[in-house]
């Protein structure tokens, strides 16, 4: 039997015990031989059709969704559309076709909007199957060839080279330079370098140097790995899982809305059946009755309120997008403003996700350097004043950025309106930083490249040579890389004036300390002159260097991402930083920004990991920084501080983000750098990546969800007022002062076409001045229940006083109901007046101040008197209606009766302010 056939029983033993095992921990050979692989040759052929056939292919599989007629029918599943259903039912049944017609299109309507809205948002596992859809160079019997990433299976024996992207999980068996972009995965801000040595076994995620993982970037250098998980088991597989058992949590909105819905439902039935049943105790007829029962229905059923939520909400919507902000799901724009945590990513999120020299140290002197990302705009400051490269005293600054330009394998290229760079971030910020001096690759050309030793990850450097005087025979090599790495090797400096000088190595490592603590990532420059030669080995570098400088490199936070957050933090909304990036460099980015202050406020994934579910929760509510976390820890850490009530927002690029975006309250993606999967979970797409942006957002949120609320405060005691005045009809066995349709048209047409402008509201200038809703406050608070009582038994006075006045003076029901009618749609109208900006912002204006007028609630106005006068006026309406025309008399007397409403709207504002 052959070793090949050995190992391939093997590998059937075991194959169910193949995901528990910790990959970084063993070593390059038990990998191979647990996997029944070989190191040079990898699979068979048909070794790896078996596994395939076995296994199945290497790509996700998504739960299967559900068909269009089921998701439009649970459409219907709301409470409030069960209360319009029923009134549609029972009027259908009376043989009220217009009314029935109503009530089912405004239905309809909701139902539409709640399909297509949903239809938009169920893409997560899909975008993360292309994600990781590509074609991989593997060996098998012995030969290089090239596949799909599909077609992967356990044991294949992978290449990885600089562009590549990773197609599966793999244990690197040897590498030569390698660095990967785990950005998506870990949220490490830099490529990360890679090496074989096995790890211990609570080595986290983003820091097993010997793993790659399906979905990131080879960024540099070359690997061979083997394959030791696909599919649903990827790192990326298990993200995915992590989608599908996110819950889609409502919002407080809707939350509020359903518990609302179900409340008025349970009232409705329950004074339907008492009005049915007073009706029968005093001897009228079931018919006369049933009507009367419809009328309270129909009356106490807020038709208008689907509409203006949709409609508001949609305006909120359309002020987002013109601030950068994409709303995917409706319920999201209020659910921004009632935002009590903003957890956000670091990197390309609060950060610019570009690389920037900031401090040097050079010459013993210290140098800062001004100006963010790869444009070469800025200064190299000392002291706060621009060097002069042409004084003396900064010979070892101009050495060291030689260095970094010259020892470099990227470059940085004008296109499409920026600059963009071609390859690895750091390097690419030393080549600004040289440019930001004067110093460019093309001015360099007297110093061209003979040789290079590549990094490797067991070196911790780069080294190049180049020629330097051809007459004196004199080649000269530079080097950069790590700090211990380069300090090893040299035993002089460069001073400020450009001589050699004694190396203090303990200085140097004490300005190393102070760089880092400031969360810069720091490399070392050194230099060599030598014979000429036309190569060079790592022996020409072991001793002799002459140490040139450091520089100090980091991602930098973006400025107006610091104005945001303070902003935030001024409206009483905390932000937690949530990051896979090192804890030193999180902190020190979070200082910056006034995200924290302490390192009490710092906190591990290692040390999370550690903790009960108590110290957790804790742990979440007092941290401000959480670095080196994983995907579960993210979505943890939300789940967390939702189970304390707070109102969760969530924003992130990155695949690993994707499982936290959906758990959230509120998903925010970046629009332009997102992973695809995380733009399908979010809620929200910043479409210039932008956190500033959702300050904007909050803002807008905050707006509308005062908007809502003087919509429901408006609107509610319509619908109260007309059911008293049923009831107590009914009670009293008198005629009803109103007529079902009379009361369709009051809610469906008079009460919308003055609900609609408060949808157009301007925000308050104060609305970030203030500190969140409590999340926990309901949707009819105590202090909004007290405005509605009082509105609504000014509205039952003015329907059933003027009523009652007309008929007992008249005895004409059709012109009493006119007036009764009239009265409620002018103590709108003065209402409306009362409790939106119209008013105090046309004083404004007259005052000379530069502030828009809110025009919607005049237009609103004019459009509803129109109305009313073809309501009242028009012999056809007249007999659709059962109305009469008024004279300008009684019209004046309807007026005058709802001018009283705006003495008891001030009052009320003065306790329960709706601006």
């Amino acid at each position: 039997m052959t070793a090949n056939t050995i190992a391939t029983n093997t590998f059937s033993e075991t194959t169910k015990d193949l995901l528990n095992y910790e990959w970084h921990t063993l070593g390059e050979q038990k990998v191979v031989q647990t996997l029944a692989s070989h190191p040079e040759a990898g699979l068979t052929d048909k070794e790896a059709t078996k596994r395939h056939q076995q296994m199945g292919a290497n790509q996700l599989t998504g739960k299967s969704g559900k068909s269009p007629w089921l998701r439009f029918l649970e459409q219907f599943n709301q409470p409030l559309l069960y209360i319009l259903l029923t009134a549609g039912l029972v009027t259908l049944l009376l043989k009220d076709w217009i009314d029935a017609g109503v009530i089912f299109g405004v239905t309809l309507i909701n139902v539409i909007i709640g399909y297509i809205q949903e239809s938009k948002a169920e893409g997560a596992i899909a975008a993360l199957s292309k994600a990781v859809t590509t074609e991989a160079t593997i060996i098998r019997d012995g030969q290089k060839t090239r596949l799909a990433s599909t077609e992967l299976v356990l044991g294949d024996l992978v290449l990885l080279a600089s562009g590549d992207k990773v197609p599966a999980d793999l244990r690197l068996l040897s590498v030569r330079g390698l660095q990967v972009d785990e950005s998506a995965l870990t949220g490490e801000s830099v490529p990360v370098e890679k090496a074989t040595a096995s790890l211990p076994i609570e080595t986290p995620l983003a820091e097993r140097s010997n793993m790659v993982y399906a979905g990131s970037f080879v960024s540099f250098g070359q690997a061979e790995g083997i394959v030791v998980a696909i599919a649903d088991a990827s790192e990326t597989g298990r993200i995915s899982q992590l989608i599908e058992s996110s819950t889609n949590l409502k919002t407080p909105l809707t939350r509020n809305i359903d518990k609302f819905s179900k409340s008025l439902l349970y009232v409705i039935l329950g004074l339907a059946a008492l009005t049915f049943a007073v009706g029968l105790g005093q001897g009228e007829s079931w018919i006369d009755v049933f009507k009367a029962s419809v009328a309270l229905v129909v009356s106490a059923i807020p038709e208008g309120l689907p509409a203006i939520v949709t409609v508001t909400l949609a305006i909120g919507v359309s002020r987002m997008a013109r601030r950068k902000a994409i709303i995917r799901k409706l319920p999201a724009v209020e659910t921004l403003g009632s935002t009590t945590v903003i957890c956000s990513d670091k990197t390309g999120t609060l950060t610019e996700n570009q690389m920037t020299v900031q401090k040097i140290y050079a010459g013993g002197q210290h140098y800062t350097v001004s100006g963010i990302g790869y444009a070469p705009d800025g200064e190299i400051l000392m002291d706060r004043q621009p060097v002069d490269f042409n004084a003396d005293g900064h010979i070892a600054l101009w050495e060291s950025l030689e260095a970094g330009l010259l020892c470099n394998d990227s470059h940085i290229e004008w296109g499409d309106g920026q600059w963009d760079l071609v390859g690895t971030p750091t390097e690419g910020a030393l080549i600004t930083a040289a440019n930001k001096a004067g110093l460019t690759q093309e001015n360099l050309e007297q110093l061209p490249r003979i040789d290079t030793i590549p990094f490797e990850s067991q070196f911790q450097y780069m080294a190049t040579l180049h020629e330097l005087d051809a007459k004196r025979s004199l080649n000269i090599i530079y080097l950069k890389g790590s700090v211990e790495a380069i300090l090893q090797r040299c035993d002089r400096m460069l001073d400020a004036q450009g001589e050699l000088a004694r190396l203090n190595p303990a200085a140097v490592e004490q300005e190393v300390a102070s760089m880092a603590n400031q969360g810069l990532r720091v490399l070392a420059f050194a230099s060599k002159e030598v014979a000429t030669k036309r190569s060079f080995d790592r022996n020409d570098i072991d001793r002799g260097l002459v140490f040139l400088g450091l520089q100090g490199i980091i991602d930098p936070p973006r400025e107006e991402a610091i104005a945001a957050v303070k902003a935030c933090q001024s409206a009483g909304i905390q932000v937690k930083m949530i990051t896979g990036d090192h804890a030193l460099t999180a902190a020190a980015i979070a200082r910056q920004m006034g995200i924290c202050s302490t390192e009490a406020q710092v906190f591990t994934g290692r040390q999370l990991a550690q903790m009960d579910e108590k110290e957790f929760a804790q742990a979440a509510e007092e941290g401000m920084v959480f670095a080196r976390v994983a995907p579960e820890q993210k979505l943890h850490l939300v789940k967390a501080l939702q189970s304390q009530g707070e109102i969760v927002a969530m924003t992130g690029d990155g695949v690993n983000d994707a499982p936290a975006l959906k758990q959230a309250d509120i998903g925010v993606a970046m629009g332009i750098a997102g992973a695809e999967v995380a733009k399908e979970s979010a809620d929200m797409l910043l479409t210039d990546d932008n956190f500033a942006s959702i300050e904007a957002a909050v803002e807008e949120g905050r707006g509308v969800y005062r908007n809502l609320r003087k919509a429901i405060a408006f609107l509610l005691p319509i619908n109260v007022g007309e059911s008293m005045t049923i009831l107590i009809a009914i009670l009293l066995a008198t005629v009803l002062p109103i007529l079902p349709i009379q009361i369709l048209w009051l809610n469906m047409v008079s009460s919308v076409g003055l609900i609609v402008p408060l949808a157009f509201e301007p925000k308050s200038g104060q609305v970030m001045q203030q500190p969140p809703r409590n999340p926990r406050e309901k949707l009819l608070s105590g202090s909004l229940l007290k405005r509605i009582l009082a509105i609504s038994v000014f509205n039952w006075v003015v329907i059933f006083g003027v009523f009652q006045w007309i008929l007992q003076t008249t005895g004409n029901e059709a012109l009493a109901r006119t007036m009764a009618i009239n009265g409620l749609v002018a103590a709108e109208v003065f209402y409306l007046l009362s409790i939106t900006q119209f008013l105090p912002s046309l004083v404004a204006r007259i005052q000379g101040k530069r502030t828009p007028v809110a025009y919607a609630p005049a237009i609103g106005i004019m459009v509803v008197v129109i109305l009313q006068c073809v309501f009242s006026q028009w012999s056809m309406m007249n007999q659709v209606f059962d109305t009469t025309p008024l004279t300008f008399i009684q019209a004046l007397i309807c007026m005058g009766v709802g001018l009283p409403v705006v003495f008891i709207a001030l009052i009320l504002q003065r306790f329960d302010p709706l601006n």
